[in-house]
This record gives C-alpha cells, sequence and structure tokens, in this order.
C-alpha cells in the first residue's frame, strides 16, 4: 500500500509507517506510485499541488490533515474521499499558547514589552487570573487541554458549544452566560452555523472589560463589531486568528488599545510532525486492518 506524503518531511516521522511512501513533489511529474496511492496525508501549509492533482490520484480513498480544522480544505474535496482531521495534534501547543495569551494580557505583558523597548519604567497595577470565571465557546480536545492546565489557577468555567451534552450548554444559552464570564476562549470552527457568530450582540453581553481569545478562527468574529467593541473600550482582545490572513497594512486591529495577536502560529511547534505522524501511523494501521478511522469528517458530526 502507498501514502503519499508532501515533499520535505524529515525521514524520521515516516520511521515505522505501515506504508510504502511515496512524495508530492512541489514541482515536476507526479511519481508513477501515487496513482497507487490510496492514503493521503494533506499538505501543511500551501495545498495547491495537492488540489491539482487529485483527479489523478485514482485510488485515493483518505486524507488526513495535520490541521483541526478543515474549512480549507473540506470544499474542495470530491465526496467519495473519506477526510480525517488532525484533532488531538495541537492539544498541547495551543493550550499553552491560551495560557501564556491570558495571563500575558491580565499581567501586562505587552505594555511593559513596548515600555522596554521605549526605556520606560511604566509602573502599573495588573490583575489576577485566580478567581476568575472562563467561558470555553467550542468545547473539544483544545479546550478540554487548555481546561486542564487552567485548573491550577483556581478559576471556574462555563462550557458552550454547538451541541449540548453533560456539563456543556448549547449555542442558545450562550447569551445567559456571557455576562457572567471574565475571559472568553473562541474555540470554534470555521462552519456555516459558527461564520460571524461572535458579532455585535455577543460583544454587548459581555462583562465590560472581558477578556476575549480567539484561537479558533478569525472569520467567526464580526470583525466590524469586534473593532467598535474595542474602540469603546468595551473588552481586551488578545489573538492567534485574524480575518483577513495576514492582516494587511493600516487595518485597525494593528493599533487598537487592549489587542495583541501572533500570527496564526500557536500550533506552529518543532513538535508538530512528530505528534502528526504518530496520528498518521494509527491511522494507516487502522486502515490496513479494516478499522474505523479516527476523526472522520461527517456532514452530521462536523468537525
Amino acid at each position: 500500500m502507498f501514502v503519499l506524503v508532501q515533499e520535505g518531511v524529515e525521514a524520521r516521522y515516516l520511521e515505522g509507517l505501515p506504508a510504502e511512501v511515496v512524495f508530492l513533489p512541489k514541482q515536476g511529474p507526479l511519481p508513477a506510485e501515487a496513482a497507487q496511492a490510496e492514503f493521503a496525508v494533506a499538505p501543511y501549509g500551501s495545498a495547491r499541488r495537492f488540489f491539482e492533482e487529485i483527479p489523478n490520484l485514482k485510488a485515493l480513498k483518505v486524507v488526513q490533515t495535520l490541521t483541526a480544522g478543515v474549512d480549507w480544505i473540506l470544499p474542495r474535496l470530491p465526496p467519495h474521499l473519506t477526510l480525517c482531521d488532525g484533532a488531538g495534534i495541537h492539544d498541547v501547543p495551543v493550550s499553552e499558547w491560551i495560557v501564556g495569551a491570558i495571563l500575558g494580557t491580565i499581567k501586562r505583558f505587552p505594555e511593559f514589552r513596548d515600555a522596554q523597548r521605549e526605556q520606560r519604567w511604566a509602573y502599573q497595577w495588573v490583575g489576577d487570573l485566580e478567581g476568575s470565571t472562563v467561558l470555553f465557546l467550542g468545547y473539544g480536545s483544545i479546550a478540554r487541554a487548555a481546561e486542564k492546565r487552567l485548573e491550577a489557577f483556581g478559576v471556574q468555567f462555563i462550557r458552550v458549544a454547538r451541541s449540548a451534552r453533560e456539563n456543556v450548554y448549547g449555542f442558545s444559552e450562550l447569551p445567559d452566560w456571557l455576562p457572567q464570564a471574565d475571559v472568553v476562549i473562541n474555540l470554534l470552527p470555521l462552519t456555516p452555523q459558527t461564520e460571524r457568530l461572535c458579532g455585535a450582540e455577543f460583544f454587548a453581553r459581555m462583562k465590560p472589560g472581558a477578556l476575549f481569545v480567539n484561537a479558533g478562527r478569525g472569520k467567526t468574529v464580526d470583525q466590524e463589531a469586534l473593532i467598535e467593541a474595542l474602540k469603546s473600550r468595551r473588552l481586551r482582545f488578545v489573538s492567534d486568528v485574524t480575518d483577513p490572513e495576514p492582516l494587511p497594512e493600516g487595518h485597525p486591529l494593528w493599533s487598537l488599545p487592549e489587542v495583541f495577536f501572533t500570527p496564526h502560529m500557536a500550533g506552529s511547534t518543532h513538535k508538530l510532525f512528530e505528534r502528526g505522524f504518530r496520528l498518521v501511523r494509527e491511522q494507516l494501521e487502522r486502515y490496513r486492518r479494516g478499522e474505523p478511522l479516527l476523526n472522520v469528517v461527517t456532514p452530521e458530526k462536523g468537525y
């Protein structure tokens, strides 16, 4: 059995894969063996070549991403292919980013860094995380990993997701819980249901001075409503995603107060491919044995 992998993946990540690896080249002709590949690992980064070659991958049945979100790939795959997302791969780095982002904002680290560069001794009082109420908007594996790390700080949790379940509220109850949260962490995937869900009404119901953390998708937020809320100093904002990406020169988020963002790098750590191909290895073993695959994306389940 052949598995298609993007050119450039280090050999150490491919050791022990229960399939013969064929590489998707960045340039040049597609190897003949690629037409026999039943399983493909979607490129991490630019996937243009992959999408162009899909019609030539005659035996392809399964596509595994190394990303948790699949909004970038789902509409471009033929319906006969099984798509599996990378849930679990980014739990550690993104949850660590969330904790760091919250603490850094509460302790005013970005402002102190700016003052340091200007050689100003900018003394000011800062906040505590202890005793805060943290609301998760979207409650999957990354949220659970972040919650585990935040428990040590003595906070209370509210969990809201698309589907209500034990100890997790549904979207319909979000307006009642937003005013109680000191920190709102957005981890929603981008779907028709979640696009621009965080809008003017959402921000109006947030507690004044609350911190809005976006580690999900930029397009789940109404950017105009966010900018207005920030201009009025109703909330603080820290994010790893924007809309659009990259943020263009002159965009208001570059200079608005109480804003700090990173360039969509929360999951980009040196262990990414180690964790990612650990999942690929397990998926290939399941596929060879005819067992159910993990993280299958379906219209009913979503992702």
